[in-house]
């Protein structure tokens, strides 16, 4: 049951607020609007939504959380690195298709660990697709899709400039961290560009709000990455980038958990992963031909201190995704094929692929987007996935299907729009995650494991007015046949249902940008609602959230900042224990980004995130089981953490 009790500072008084502040008489003179922070990707993708890099830069993003600060829909959790989990519309990102410039993290080394590793300073802009979506999403998003997107050479280049370089570094007190970074990037000839970057971040042991230590937060994080961008022709373009990232730290081998265990002790751990990835357009001068090539392979290596040894685990994923567009009068239709080969292997140091599971998907798609008339659009669309694994015990899985979906977009007048949608996802049996391959910790497959099927439904609003904004979305989502860990064997657990509502509003002003986002979401599984304890690797249930923000430009050299999230408490939460609860709470973060040389050569910021200090165990965390004599508790976040930076732009 949702507590009816507001926590302090309810945004129904910061909506009062913000309405003030807005209408407020503003400057008259004409400058550069700034940025929006969430954008509906085009008129018929309702359930995307976009973070631009300069949103990033501004916050001075470090991390996952970070990144996805104030997206209502998304929620991380866990103030330990090794440890932080992603959830949309409560579904874990395990139930996603998460990509980086196409090429798709697929596998997990442990499920006590997050998932998904990215440096926020190399993104140009990361897409959110909640629910099952189009055809095109890619095989298997049975709760949607993320995908990263890094930034080119051409995107760091003023207009003129052939060569440059950027360095930066920052400091946060939180941990007393650093961070440094040198990107190098220039045009080798008219038509090819490359860029190189480096980039090292080091904190010691956080402290929460109460100024105790989070134990095993300490980090050490070394990113190197490289892209070549060359226009073979007026028609051809090839992207080819690499990436290597690295992480060290001493987390408790439940990183999610922070209560010391006789199986929880803390011990040195590495996570290594390595992307390769070539992309390849073709956009002639033909409407029935754009054909978009991605080739990629990622490895993703986690080593584990064990006795006198280590033990390794280590996933990876070879793929292809060929598709082409064709334009017609009135419609535009999308197909293609896609491909990926995964191997998830674990073992000590002599024998590190000493159990190994291996499958491959082949998906085959096409999506239309068809203008029935000026103000209706249909989209509709169809996959099919075909499936097959073999485990380390040489079970063999064969599945396969289809994943339909049909949208709607009614354009009432020409600033609202109303919209409606259905998607299907299908996911057969795949590789399990390495860690579960271990002889003591394992977890085997039951052999008449099903796969799995996704639905997604959503009806609402999208109203832009003048300046001003208004959106609204009701969903509803159901995985049926959702495969979970059960006693140690991966089964099929029965339906898992997500469902909510969200509503937006904000203006983009001159020099005023404010946004206020509500988000209501249920999710359980059978009798329970979804937790971080019952439901590794499945999902977590989320209070009612608010996110509000104000971006105002003082001139052209200086912009400040505020953003605040508003979590609603969580009172008898069923889980296999008993019910627990998961208290409320709100957290503000402030912000001013001074151009000192009127443009972007010298960049000083100054953050500051938890501002007022605030002690609290985010949501996405795992609530605290320790009532019923369990160590079974989630880390609490970060307490106040100031962050300064300087960069600068050859």
């Amino acid at each position: 049951m949702r507590s009816s009790h507001p926590i302090p500072g309810r945004p129904s008084l910061l909506a009062l607020a913000i309405a003030s502040i807005i209408s407020a008489p503003l400057a008259a003179e004409e400058i550069t609007q700034l940025d929006s922070v969430v954008v509906t990707d085009s008129r018929l993708d309702h359930n995307v939504s976009v973070v631009e890099a300069k949103e990033l830069e501004r916050r001075q993003a470090n991390d996952l959380e970070d990144v996805f600060r104030q997206q209502p829909e998304v929620t991380v959790g866990g103030s330990v690195g090794f440890a932080q989990k992603l959830y949309t519309r409560g579904i874990e990102d395990t139930k996603q298709n998460v990509s980086i410039d196409g090429a798709v993290q697929g596998g997990q080394a442990f499920h006590h660990n997050g998932r998904i590793s990215i440096e926020p300073e190399l993104l140009k802009r990361v897409e959110v697709e909640a629910g099952a979506g189009k055809a095109t999403s890619g095989a298997g998003a049975l709760g949607g899709a993320l995908r990263f997107e890094t930034k080119d050479p051409i995107d760091l280049l003023r207009e003129g400039q052939d060569f440059g370089a950027l360095v930066k570094a920052g400091y946060f007190s939180n941990g007393d961290g650093y961070k440094t970074s040198t990107t190098l990037y220039g045009r080798m000839t008219d038509d090819w560009s490359a860029m190189a970057s480096f980039i090292h971040k080091d904190h010691d042991v956080l402290e929460n709000g109460n100024g105790d230590d989070i134990a095993g937060s300490n980090s050490r994080q070394q990113v190197g990455f490289a892209k070549v961008v060359g226009h073979l022709t007026d028609t051809q373009t090839l992207r080819l980038s690499y990436e290597r990232r690295t992480e060290e730290g001493t987390p408790a081998m439940r990183p999610q958990w922070v209560q010391r265990a006789p199986r929880n002790d803390f011990r040195p751990m590495e996570l290594e992963r390595q992307t390769i990835t070539l992309n390849h357009e073709w956009n002639p001068a033909d409407e029935l031909v754009d054909i978009e090539t991605t080739l990629y392979h990622t490895q993703s290596d986690l080593k584990v201190e064990e006795g006198t040894g280590h033990f390794f685990g280590d996933t990876q994923s070879t793929g292809l995704d060929l598709r082409n567009t064709s334009r017609f009068a009135r419609n535009e239709l999308t197909y293609g094929v896609d491909y990926r080969r995964d191997t998830s292997s674990s073992g000590p140091d002599d024998n590190k692929t000493e159990n190994e599971d291996k499958g491959d998907v082949l998906g085959l798609y096409v999506q239309d987007e068809f203008k029935i008339t000026n103000a209706l659009t249909l989209s509709a669309g169809l996959r099919y996935d075909r499936y097959e694994v073999t485990d380390d015990a040489q079970q063999e899985f064969k599945d396969d299907g289809f994943s339909p979906n049909v949208g709607l977009n009614y354009e009432v007048i020409e600033d609202l729009d109303l919209f409606a949608g259905y998607a299907e996802a299908f996911r057969g049996v795949q590789v399990r995650e390495s860690f579960r391959l271990h002889p003591s910790w394992g977890a085997d497959n039951d052999p008449n494991l099903k796969p799995e099927k996704a639905s997604n439904t959503e009806v609402g609003f999208d109203y832009h007015p003048g300046p001003f904004y208004f959106t609204g979305k009701v969903y509803r989502s159901r995985i049926k046949d959702v495969i979970d860990d059960v006693a140690k064997t991966y089964t099929n657990a029965g339906v898992l249902e997500s469902e909510g509502y969200l509503l937006s509003a904000g203006t983009q002003w001159n020099r005023l940008h404010a946004g206020l986002s509500f988000h209501h979401n249920d999710a359980h599984l059978g009798d329970l609602d979804l937790n971080g304890y019952d439901h590794n690797s499945l999902g977590n249930s989320i209070g009612d959230t608010w996110v509000a923000s104000l971006d105002y430009a003082v001139n052209d050299a200086i912009t400040i900042g505020w953003s605040g999230q508003f979590v609603e408490g969580l009172d008898d939460l069923k889980t296999s224990a008993g019910n627990v609860s998961k208290p409320g709470y709100a957290v503000h973060d402030v912000y001013v980004e001074w151009l000192p040389l009127g443009q972007d050569t010298l960049t000083l910021n100054l953050t500051v995130q938890n501002l007022f200090d605030k002690q609290y165990r985010d949501h996405a965390s795992v609530a605290d089981f320790t009532s019923f004599g369990w160590m079974v508790v989630g880390p609490y976040e970060a307490g106040r953490d100031i962050r300064v930076s300087a960069s600068y732009k050859f």
